[in-house]
């Protein structure tokens, strides 16, 4: 399984190509973001049927990533949005918010869905026509609402998820696919970011001294992982790769070693913890396949506590379900 191109694998003699660059290297084409070439894949024709089987593939992935009870048919998109509409409490009302942008989701695969066979029936279809329009307003309005929907760790949203089914309806193919190129390498990039927060936090630590190769090896096959399609042929050897590498990393034991008059004396259990909170990140990240800011910042910061202090703090607690 190769690795993930750097910038400093290129070939070639320009050391800084410009973002969207497409060279052959190793032949597979390959697409230049955030210093990494990324591997490329067909644009599907653009076409009423391309852009449904899309959105049906986002819709899925979207309620895939998201926290629990928001795949609301869309037959009940009223029913959703009275609840919401009628809801003071706070914390229902952010729930009941995430219902309706769900309820709204499946109204709009659903127009969308019927326009497509329609147009296979020979009936043509017209950008402005009046269920072409319902359809956008209502991926428009989820995406509005997708603020008020958490990450099914319950750490953050993902509010880029709840923008790509609007995207992928508004805009041509060649450009969804090419933004999710954009949003991959700072994926990637933000993975780099977390293996060497956790290289950084426990290389220095005698238990933990033998670390690095194992965090190297899960952040390299989260980056192929976060690349690679579902669709490619590789990935039954990169999500096994991938799964792997996890587990090694996860069942990491820290070596017994003596405490010489050290300042700080780092917690074993909790050093343990904070791998096994820093693997499960990088799996979010990786499959959802796009940068979860707020907790990348969160769990880096809580790794220069435990370098400092040898305890790690308390994360929130994770919401039900």
């Amino acid at each position: 399984m190769e690795p993930v191109h750097r910038l400093e694998s290129s070939a070639g003699n320009d050391p800084s190509p410009a973002d969207g660059t497409r060279r052959i290297i190793d032949g597979q084409e390959r697409v230049f973001y955030e210093g990494y070439w990324i591997k490329t894949y067909p644009v599907p024709t653009d076409s009423l049927e391309a852009k449904k089987r899309l959105i049906e593939a986002l819709t899925r992935r979207l309620f895939n990533h998201t926290e629990h009870g928001l795949n609301i048919p869309g037959t009940r998109l009223n029913e959703a949005r009275c609840s919401y509409q009628a809801e003071t409490d706070p914390g229902r009302r952010r729930v009941k918010a995430a219902m309706l942008a769900g309820a709204l989701f499946n109204r709009g695969t659903d127009i969308f869905r019927k326009l497509v066979e329609l147009q296979g029936e020979g009936v043509e279809i017209r950008s402005d026509d009046a269920l072409m329009r319902e359809c956008g307003h209502c991926l428009l309005e989820a995406m509005e609402l997708g603020r008020f929907v958490l990450h099914r760790s319950g750490e953050e949203g993902i509010d880029e998820l709840w923008g790509e089914p609007f995207r992928a309806f508004s805009i041509p193919l060649e450009d969804f696919y090419e933004s999710r190129y954009i949003k991959i390498g700072q994926t990637l990039r933000d993975i780099d970011r977390i293996a060497d927060a956790m290289v950084a936090c426990f290389a220095g630590i005698p238990a933990f001294a033998d670390i690095e190769p194992t965090i190297r090896v899960f952040a390299r096959a989260a980056q192929i992982k976060t690349e690679t399609l579902r669709t490619d042929p590789d990935i039954f050897d990169v999500w096994s790769e991938l799964v792997t590498a996890g587990e090694r990393l996860a069942n990491y034991a820290p070596h017994p070693v003596a405490v010489h008059g050290s300042p700080t004396v780092h917690n074993s259990s909790d050093g343990l913890q904070l791998i096994r909170n820093g693997r499960d990140l990088l799996f979010y990240i990786t499959r959802a396949r796009t940068p979860m800011p707020k907790s990348t910042r969160e769990y880096i910061d809580r790794c220069e506590v435990y370098v400092q202090t040898g305890l790690v703090p308390l994360l929130p607690a994770p919401l039900p379900g």
